[in-house]
């Protein structure tokens, strides 16, 4: 079969991005040599590995022939814009629904601040960011993450800490699964941590980090004393503790933010505590696995599946978060969470492109001259399990929901969901989700 042998790989538009940060998603290297009928399919799948690392609004790739023999790779990138001081609001509850239904849009209860986020701080896809917030909750945190420690750019280094009160502690989530809150004026929880992980990147796909957290957590007397004898399993308001982690991530998709194509795996193992029984010790497995399918006619469906197991069993309350807590809940059932020391979740869902359209864009004409955006229809089934050893209404049952949805996509990676979603106990709603 007939070959091609690659002289030169020219990137253009990289302003800040050093070059080596984009060679580094292609499997192709100068000097390769490339089987003629597999060029297009190596040089779109170069163009998905390197819009993935969201340092770039657009990109490009295209052959340049020189001759029969020879041809150079062109690189065509568009940068975003990396610094982004982005104004901070914060809801005190899980969602905007329980904002409105249950606390009736009291202001009182936002968080506000700034985010200094540069995403590609020297250029070498570093991230540093500042948060800076008050009100409902306070927090000042720092992070940084270098991808590219070493000469292989396979090692990277993570470092972070911060500290943050809030008004408000959930204490317990009640036979009817609906949180209870306890609040007297004051900051009733603090947190201080600081951080560390090591992040191990083999090839393109296949992504392993582990970190180390070093934590204090202080809560009011009236918890340990009154509301909830268990919270930290132990008499002490205040907890010193440590949280080791490893993750492994597996990502194969054609874009790592609203995936419609491909399929990615995840692995997190957690330890808590330098002992395994007691108190708030903990260890924990979590495995996550998503697929996803482009079918004719701009139709897609997806499969979610994950799963959590904490031993031992006899967890403190702090330790009991599994369903309705950040990626982890069910659609139709965000007024509710459902604590426990396994759950498992699977999340279906079918969905049309029904419109893609651009707008003119007079501000941001540095990154674009018009703002994208795409829409889709679906609609969608979950369901899910969680087991603990105190019963409630929805724990240790089958639980089922489904519904349909509007997914808006457009500038900055922003997506927003409406959807509208019954569950099994017959209740309904329409749900804003981002």
């Amino acid at each position: 079969m007939a070959k091609m042998h690659v002289k030169n790989i020219l990137v253009t538009g990289n302003k800040k991005t050093k070059r080596f940060v984009i060679l580094r998603e292609m499997q192709i290297r100068e000097g390769d040599s490339v089987l003629v009928d597999n060029l297009t399919q190596e040089l779109e799948k170069a163009k998905v590995y390197i819009y993935n690392t969201t340092l770039f609004s657009e990109v490009e790739i295209y052959p340049l022939i020189l001759n029969p023999n020879e041809l150079d790779i062109v690189i065509s990138v568009k940068e975003k814009w990396y610094f982004l001081p982005i104004p901070h609001l914060e809801l005190a509850d899980r969602s905007f629904n329980e904002w409105v239904k249950i606390h009736h849009a009291d202001f009182a209860r936002i968080s506000y601040g700034i985010r200094f986020t540069h995403q590609n701080f020297s250029g070498r896809r570093d991230e540093l960011a500042v948060v800076l917030v008050n009100g409902f909750k306070r927090n000042i945190s720092l992070d940084y993450s270098l991808p590219y420690l070493n000469s292989a750019l396979t090692k990277g280094l993570k470092l972070g800490g911060g500290i943050s009160q809030t008004k408000e502690i959930p204490y317990t989530s009640g036979a009817d699964n609906k949180l209870k809150y306890y609040e007297n004026g004051g900051y009733e929880k603090s947190e201080r941590n600081i951080a560390a992980a090591i992040t191990f990147r083999k090839g393109l796909k296949f992504k392993g980090t582990f970190s180390i957290d070093l934590r204090h957590v202080d809560v009011t007397d009236t918890i340990i004393s009154t509301l909830n004898p268990k919270y930290f399993n132990s008499t002490s308001k205040a907890q010193n503790f440590i949280d080791i982690e490893y993750a492994l991530k597996y990502d194969n998709v054609d874009n790592v933010l609203y995936p419609l194509k491909g399929n990615n795996f995840s692995l997190l193992i957690k330890k808590r505590g330098l002992q395994w029984s007691g108190g708030i010790n903990r260890f924990s497995i979590e495995p996550g696995f998503q697929t996803y399918f482009t079918h004719k006619n701009n139709w897609y469906s997806s499969i979610r599946l994950s799963a959590e197991i904490k031993l031992p069993f006899d967890q403190p309350y702090f330790n009991l978060q599994a369903l309705g807590y950040r990626q982890n809940y069910m659609r139709g059932f965000e007024y509710y969470v459902v604590d426990g020391v396994a759950f498992g979740l699977s999340k279906f869902d079918l969905k049309k492109k029904i419109a893609s359209f651009n707008l003119p864009s007079p501000i941001l004409t540095r990154i674009s001259n018009q703002i994208p955006f795409s829409i889709y229809a679906k609609t969608f089934t979950d369901l899910g399990y969680v087991y603990n050893k105190e019963s409630s209404k929805l724990g240790n049952k089958f639980l089922y929901s489904g519904g349909i949805g509007i997914d808006i996509l457009t500038l900055f990676d922003l997506k927003i969901s409406f959807e509208y979603s019954l569950n099994q106990l017959g209740q309904k709603g329409l749900f804003l989700h981002n």
